[in-house]
């Protein structure tokens, strides 16, 4: 069923639990999110970047993930990931996203609230949630670049202000993830968490989790973390998936044949996240 991230986050939020928001690249990897929800009972956000919807058109997108949604027997909201202009906040609101993100963390903090505010105001008319980013996320996905960033971390007190000013339903945080492929292993400021958490009611949302211990993130939402972003694994089980598939059968030429390998391991990664961040059973 097709809902809204609010009612999701909240739920998440009262019963301290996290909802596994998976971007998805193709048809493929939209069956194998839905797949991995249905069997495990998991509420779940498919999300997409503006990198994605490039390839083939915010409308192409939202209709695979609207009619998956629909479809299923578990909740589900479609997600706009890393939204990076009013624009395309705004042709995701109109092909019907029911989550959108608008990520001003590029900007001055006053040009941040003020991208983010109206952001607010557009998709609150049509009752949409909105998730903004305070703080940079390092690293490197899609077309963003925070590799070079000289503060890793999200203030606090900042937070607690954009939070009021912006009037943003989620708020996504720094505290020392990053997106794409870690070189070691990232360490979780658990400190810069809890002073946010104490300071922001809203639900928090992390990024960059893809490659963070399991241990680091059952951490993170004991602490109050709702959303739970995984990107980059996916692309790899897929990738490994259909190679896999590829190498022990190179005379096959049907795309279904290999698509249903590459479906096959991102439903396994995803079953496995959706335990780590306890949604199972919370549909």
């Amino acid at each position: 069923m097709l809902v809204t991230s609010r009612e999701l986050l909240a739920d998440a939020q009262s019963k301290s639990y996290a909802v596994g928001a998976f971007n998805v690249e193709n048809m493929e990897m939209v069956l194998a999110v839905i797949q991995a929800a249905e069997e495990t009972k998991s509420p779940v956000i498919l999300q997409t970047t503006p990198g994605t919807v490039k390839y083939a058109g915010i409308e192409m997108y939202a209709a695979n993930m609207r009619t998956a949604a629909e479809r299923s027997n578990v909740p589900v909201a479609c997600h706009l990931d890393h939204g990076n202009s009013f624009g395309i906040a705004a042709r995701a609101f109109r092909a019907g996203y029911t989550s959108i993100m608008i990520d001003g963390s590029k900007l001055d903090f006053e040009d941040n609230i003020s991208l983010t505010k109206s952001v607010v105001e557009m998709c609150h008319a049509g009752n949409i949630p909105v998730e903004a980013e305070l703080g940079r996320v390092g690293g490197k996905e899609d077309n963003l670049d925070n590799s070079k960033t000289n503060n890793p971390y999200t203030n606090p007190q900042e937070a607690a202000e954009f939070v009021a000013r912006s009037e943003c339903d989620f708020l996504a945080v720094a505290i020392g993830t990053a997106h794409g492929v870690y070189k070691g292993t990232p360490q979780i400021n658990f400190d810069v968490l809890g002073k946010i958490r104490e300071l922001v009611s809203i639900p928090l949302v992390l990024h960059g989790t893809s490659g963070v211990p399991d241990e680091q993130v059952v951490h993170c939402v004991k602490m109050g973390m709702c959303k739970v972003n995984y990107a980059t694994d996916l692309r790899i089980a897929y990738t490994y998936g259909v190679k896999r598939y590829m190498q022990e059968n190179p005379g096959v030429f049907d795309p279904k044949k290999y698509g249903a390998c590459g479906i096959e391991e991102v439903k396994k990664y995803v079953v496995g996240r959706m335990k780590v961040i306890g949604s199972c059973g919370k549909a």
